[in-house]
């Protein structure tokens, strides 16, 4: 009885309460575009106040990395067991609190913990959003939906920098936090309101009232009703759940190393990026404004990039369209390194690289979920993600040591096309989706 149901759904065409399920999500992810680049938007005005080395700059850089990691590690296994929505919602709450508490911080201590909190918030999120998305997506516009989704985290990086942009140079580099934690506020309650649970979560897990939150959800799709829950997912929640070498069989698959490969390397390439790019432009010779500027055309670049693999995502194999991405990112940001010191060019290159980069890492959140089952999705998503961001964590931490090392901005560049190479072999050896 479950498979016949649970084919029947995945079988369903996209209704409005889907798609509005998917565009909450989308609004969550925008918040990690968003925290990302306020910090790095704000990097040359804490250096100036706090008179900081560049390590120090990386530190902070990092920190609201590491907190990811951290949220993605440890939240992901919670909202397998005790809800999606809420630890999505607790998750929220803390990246809120962060961020306002950024925007007060005192010293360079202060804000490294508090980009340590953040982080935890936003990576508890994500690991559990993108899961929400998959489970309500069908079938045939699984692929597409992840993709849109992980649009948002441009679409909250272009916002974002532009509001910092014009925030910052007015008002300061606090303001940039400012602006984020109150975004964070405002998506609090749209979070309560909307974003629905997890039916795969309420199938498997089977918490109290179940059944009356699954028809409940089924109404709202416009859906029958069912009179009982499907026995084979309570079978599937004690070969998932009922120990932790239950929920190993599950996530050591043949793929899940080569996943862990992927996730790592595409995110340290791509987080050294969006970074380091304002930064670094001017530190080779640019104004503040013209790094700024280069950060969002980055961005920009994201949101077509994004858009662009959602749509090649219902006609072709996600894992050859990021294959492809990750080849193209290796090569432009090569190119960037060649061309940073020429604004027109840099500028047009810095648009194709950031069409390139994030549609490899739409290509992440669209290749990931599927290859787990129900019982540890969550789990392994988040295993996933946490292991992307200590990549994500290196790279802005070496840049900055490099940098103090005397390295040029454009050897960094050079550097960091080796990551999306990797990467691109290691989706070469899990093969193409219809095989998994």
């Amino acid at each position: 009885m479950s498979r016949d149901f649970q084919r029947t759904l995945a079988q369903a065409p996209l209704t409005p309460y889907t798609l509005t399920a998917i565009a909450v999500c989308v609004a969550l992810n925008m918040l990690d575009g968003f925290d990302v680049l306020a910090m790095s938007f704000a990097a040359s005005g804490v250096k100036a106040d706090w008179h900081l080395l560049d390590r120090q700059l990386g530190a902070l850089l990092s920190a609201g990395l590491v907190g990811m990691g951290l949220g993605s590690l440890t939240l992901g296994p919670c909202a397998d067991r005790w809800g999606r929505r809420t630890i999505i919602l607790l998750s929220l709450l803390l990246a809120t609190l962060g961020m306002l508490g950024s925007a007060a911080a005192r010293g360079y201590l202060d804000l490294l913990v508090l980009r340590v909190l953040t982080g935890v918030g936003v990576g508890g999120t994500i690991a559990s959003v993108a899961v929400i998305v998959c489970e309500y997506a069908p079938d045939r516009w699984r692929g597409t939906a992840l993709a849109v989704y992980a649009t948002g985290y441009s679409i909250g990086a272009t916002i974002g920098g532009a509001l910092a942009a014009y925030a910052i140079p007015h008002y300061g580099w606090r303001s940039a936090f400012a602006i984020g934690g109150m975004l964070s506020l405002l998506l609090l309650p749209l979070g309560w309101r909307r974003l629905p649970e997890s039916l795969d979560f309420l199938l498997t897990r089977r918490p109290p009232s179940a059944l009356q939150r699954v028809n409940a959800l089924l109404q709202a799709m416009g859906r029958p009703a069912i009179t009982v829950l499907p026995e084979s997912a309570a079978t599937a929640a004690k070969a998932g759940h009922g120990s932790v070498r239950g929920q190993l069989a599950l996530l050591m698959k043949a793929s899940t190393f080569l996943v862990w490969v992927v996730f790592f390397c595409t995110m340290a390439g791509f987080y050294f990026i969006v970074s380091w790019t304002p930064r670094l432009l001017n530190a080779a010779g640019l104004s503040a404004s013209q790094g700024m500027t280069g950060g969002v055309l980055l961005n920009l670049g994201g949101i077509a990039g994004c858009g662009l693999f959602a749509f090649a995502a219902v006609r072709t194999d996600v894992h050859r369209l990021l294959f492809g991405a990750l080849v193209g990112s290796a090569v432009l940001i090569a190119g960037f390194g060649l061309t940073m010191i020429r604004l027109d060019v840099a500028l047009w290159t810095a648009l194709l690289l950031g069409i390139m980069a994030n549609a490899a890492m739409a290509g992440l959140y669209a290749v990931g979920p599927p290859l787990y089952p129900t019982a540890v999705r969550a789990t392994g998503m988040g295993w996933a993600i946490g292991i992307g961001r200590f990549g994500a964590i290196l790279a802005p931490l070496a840049s900055g040591m490099l940098l103090d090392c005397g390295w040029a901005p454009a050897q960094l560049y050079f550097l960091f096309s080796a990551p999306f190479a990797i990467a691109a072999v290691a989706m070469l050896l899990i093969g193409p989706s219809r095989k998994q």
